[in-house]
């Protein structure tokens, strides 16, 4: 059975759990802006299944719900933000604008958040900055849970990497893949639903191959495209975790639990003003490669099924489970 809902009803229900959870009216912006995005986008993973965990992590303290995260500017073209041992969102949020106006100036600029936590859909965010006009890479680490190829050990996150680029008719052009085969998040929606999950998305702590959501949440998750997913995670390691001073994957405490302490993982955006290099025909250049991909039957364009889910979402709402919407219901009442 699941409960009808409207965006708006999504974003209520979302900041009405979140503040009972004690996340303070400061952060509660970009999160519900993040949960109405995902469910949007039908990446349902990413909206109203994930906050549960987001409302346990603000209650037990594993997140600071009510942290104020700190900007600084090492150098004209580097901005550095701490997330302080909260929410991801309002970090981002408050790097954006300096990242963007950094990338103006200087033709190319960092943003490094560090201390941190999970951030959405990475998709989401690099978006943003091509909507600015800006060419833009996301990297993005989490608790480990896939081995390096040829091993059982989990040692790097799904660890997702986004692009957009900025088009000049339309939204941007937006790429988000992890470097597993799925994110994990679709194991603990196939777990919550007591589904089974396909073959070749998990291993077992055994390292054999395993359709138990429970047993690849225990195991590991398997690399897209064997040792080139696994390169793309360690490259994403190095940029997300590495690079910003956060805890490297296999360092940081689950996403999916209360125990340890903050998990203090990292996200790192790169953006670049793409007018100086690409000339002033880059936008129909662009166009005709797009073109190219859709105008052969059976190709998709990266993104496109969120557009068509946007559109089909704002028109019908979504349906979540019953006992999800119960459960979100009962943080509210307390």
């Amino acid at each position: 059975m699941k409960v009808a809902m409207t965006l708006d009803e999504v974003a209520d229900l979302t900041r009405r759990a979140l503040a009972a959870s004690g996340v303070s009216v400061a952060n509660l912006g970009p999160l519900v802006a993040s949960v109405v995005a995902a469910e949007a986008d039908g990446i349902h993973s990413h909206g109203l299944a994930r906050l549960p965990t987001y409302c346990e992590h603000a209650r037990c303290g594993k997140i600071d719900g009510a942290a104020t995260p700190v900007l600084d500017q090492p150098r004209p073209g580097l901005v550095r933000v701490d997330a302080r041992d909260g929410f991801a969102h309002p970090a981002i949020e408050l790097g954006l604008p300096a990242l963007v106006a950094a990338a103006r100036s200087q033709g190319i600029a960092a943003l490094a958040v560090t201390s941190s936590y999970n951030c959405g859909v990475v998709g989401h965010h690099v978006e943003r900055i091509a909507e600015a006009g800006l060419l833009a890479l996301g990297f993005v680490n989490a608790p480990a849970s896939m081995a390096p190829a040829g091993g059982r050990i989990p040692v790097f996150g799904t660890n997702p990497i986004a692009f957009a680029v900025p088009r000049a008719e339309g939204p941007p052009l937006v790429l988000d893949q992890s470097a597993s085969v799925v994110a994990k998040s679709e194991l603990i929606v196939h777990q919550q639903r007591g589904e089974a999950i396909p073959l070749g998305w998990a291993l077992d702590q055994d390292g054999q191959p395993t359709t138990d959501p429970a047993a690849g949440l225990a195991g590991s998750m398997l690399p897209s495209g064997g040792y080139k997913g696994a390169g793309q995670a360690l490259i994403v390691e190095l940029m997300a975790a590495w690079l910003t001073g956060a805890s490297l994957s296999l360092e940081a405490s689950s996403f999916a639990d209360n125990k340890g302490g903050s998990p203090r993982t990292g996200q790192c955006f790169l953006a670049l003003d793409p007018g100086p290099l690409a000339g002033p025909e880059a936008g129909a250049r662009l166009d005709r490669l797009v073109a190219a991909i859709t105008g052969q039957p059976g190709a998709r364009l990266p993104g496109s099924r969120r557009a068509a889910a946007r559109a089909r979402t704002a028109a019908d709402g979504i349906g979540i489970p019953a006992a999800l919407h119960a459960r979100l219901v009962g943080y509210v009442d307390g």
